[in-house]
């Protein structure tokens, strides 16, 4: 919601029905839809790495106690800092002062 009243298209899984799914299932939907994934879990970049995928973009959040309007204005940051590169098939983990972006599909 809060990104959503920042101007940013979302959807949580739990709207349109993933609550249960698994990453993989999230994955294919966010390809399906043309979507990026918004995630603090570790298993959307190494599912992607593995899989050798173009998509969908993933966006990792590795930074701890954040509230909802804090980890709302990261994501927002990191989503509008690496626009080009999630349009264009990327991974992107935000940590503490620092935001790495890795162009997909992963190589070795």
């Amino acid at each position: 919601m809060l990104l959503r009243e920042g101007g940013i298209d979302t959807l949580h899984v739990g709207e349109i029905g993933l609550a249960a799914a698994t990453d993989n299932e999230i994955l294919q939907k966010g390809r399906q839809d043309g979507r990026v994934v918004v995630t603090l879990d570790a298993d959307f970049h190494a599912l992607l790495a593995f899989s050798k995928a173009l998509s969908p973009s993933v966006v990792r959040i590795r930074i701890e106690g954040l509230t909802g309007p804090m980890a709302a204005n990261v994501t927002r940051e990191a989503v509008l800092r690496s626009k080009e590169d999630l349009e264009s098939g990327a991974l992107v983990t935000v940590q503490p002062g620092r935001i790495r972006i890795r162009r997909l599909p992963l190589s070795g």
